[in-house]
């Protein structure tokens, strides 16, 4: 006999394929994300998990993605394990919030993922972030703070009204005050009573006096005098309409100013001139120099105060005095015997002070300033070289040609105008005046000079 034509066989099918639809049927329809294992874990603690019942439902947005897979006790704490569907993503920040159902006590649990820049949550992870917004204790507790505070609020709003009163409260103390200023200007109106009256009487007669002049019938009376004056008004806002009418029209001297094209262009230009002269003037930037350096061959220091103008970036104009101690130099020869009597002569100098002024153009190209003009009462040019953001300056200048000077400089801007300064004159020695010099200097701008203006006592 053929195995698979019997009926036994047939029915044995049959009986295994409806067992297996039924299966792959359930596994589908089944909330539980758990069964056969397609399962994500999680779980978190809370103080109370009453309201939240084994097997029921975990939404995120709304949407089933998970059960309630088992509630234990932790640590005196409600531990409560969570399944998730597969493909639910969470991360370290995710969070759990426990609302209500119903108002019979029903809670279900609504899952944040947390943010998808953070670390994903380990399988079987705990979720920190509970939040438990269902909890009919609570609001039971937040009805009865309210009645407890409505409670204090009646009891000192009864203690203020009371016979008796109180400043215990601010309530109390607002309708204690309240009273005693109705009860002042009661005794102020009782024994003010004649004084009231007379306010009165003078209000009516003021009153009665305003009446008279406004409605005054006369000539010299207010209503006629009003008349007057509304026709004067009148005359003069027509008269303004023919000023403005002629205008327009380009009449007179100020009607060709305001319609005639090369009129207006005329003092427009007048105008942008005197503005130049003016704005040519008031960006005109000044400093005041003054420095003094120590001549160490010498002994002596020396001391300068300059005017610096500058009307533009690429120039400027330099007046100075120089009390120059080595200005003039004698020289004086000694003659002296030695022991062993032979004669030496020895040259002695002597330095006498002198007064000198400078007077220099300079032209900046860039880093560089080219300066000429008298220099220490001589003609003289110099050259100024300039690095690091205008901080280091590098000078060198020529001046006095009879007896060549050949001097050189560096300059340090320490802060605001303030630099040091140190360098060689008279390198050549040519005016028997050589010596090295460390100084320190101040150039106050236009800026600094208003502020010191501001600061002084009239």
């Amino acid at each position: 006999m053929n195995l698979l034509r019997a009926a036994e066989f047939k029915v044995g099918a049959l009986v295994l394929g409806v067992a297996t639809l039924i299966a792959v049927m359930s596994v589908q329809v089944s909330d539980n994300p758990s069964f056969l294992g397609r399962s994500k874990k999680a779980h978190f603690l809370m103080a109370d998990a009453g309201g939240l019942v084994k097997g029921s439902q975990i939404k995120t947005a709304g949407i089933p993605v998970g059960t309630i897979s088992n509630i234990s006790l932790e640590d005196g704490m409600a531990r409560v394990d969570l399944s998730f569907k597969r493909d639910t993503e969470l991360t370290v920040s995710a969070a759990v919030v426990i609302k209500s159902a119903g108002i019979l006590g029903d809670k279900y649990i609504d899952v944040y993922p947390g943010s998808p820049t953070d670390p994903p949550l380990e399988d079987g992870g705990r979720i920190n972030n509970i939040k438990d917004k269902g909890s009919l204790d609570s609001v039971i507790s937040s009805v009865g703070d309210i009645a407890n505070s409505l409670k204090d609020v009646s009891a000192n709003l009864k203690e203020a009204v009371s016979e008796d009163g109180s400043r215990k409260h601010v309530l109390g103390r607002i309708i204690l005050n309240i009273e005693k200023v109705t009860q002042d200007l009661s005794e102020i109106t009782s024994q003010n009573k004649g004084k009231v009256n007379e306010i009165v009487d003078q209000v009516h007669g003021i009153t009665k006096t305003l009446d008279e002049i406004l409605n005054d019938p006369s000539d010299k009376g207010f209503k006629k005098r009003w008349a007057v004056a509304l026709d004067r008004i009148d005359s003069s806002l027509k008269n303004i309409d023919e000023i403005t009418t002629k205008i327009n029209n380009g009449e007179g001297t100020i009607g060709k100013l305001v319609s005639d094209e090369a009129t207006a262009e005329k003092v427009e230009n007048a105008i942008d001139s005197v503005n130049e002269f003016l704005g040519g003037a008031a960006t005109l930037q000044t400093g005041l120099d003054f420095k003094a350096d120590y001549l160490a061959n010498i002994g002596k220091t020396k001391t300068q105060v300059g005017i610096r103008l500058q009307p533009g970036l690429d120039r400027y104009y330099y007046i100075g005095v120089v009390d120059d101690p080595a200005g003039v130099v004698e020289t004086t020869d000694i003659k002296t015997t030695t022991s062993t009597g032979e004669s030496k002569i020895t040259e002695e100098k002597t330095y006498h002070n002198e007064l000198k002024f400078n007077l220099i153009f300079a032209k900046n190209f860039y880093d560089l300033t080219v300066r000429g003009g008298i220099m220490e009462n001589s003609g003289g040019v110099g050259f100024d070289y300039t690095v690091w953001n205008q901080k280091l300056k590098f000078t060198l200048d020529l001046f006095d040609f009879t007896n060549l000077n050949v001097r050189t400089q560096v300059q340090y801007n320490i802060w605001k105008g303030i630099y040091l300064s140190g360098g060689v004159t008279d390198m050549l020695n040519k005016g028997q005046k050589y010596s090295n010099y460390l100084g320190a200097g101040l150039l106050l701008t236009n800026d600094d000079l208003k502020l010191l203006m501001t600061k002084v006592p009239m």
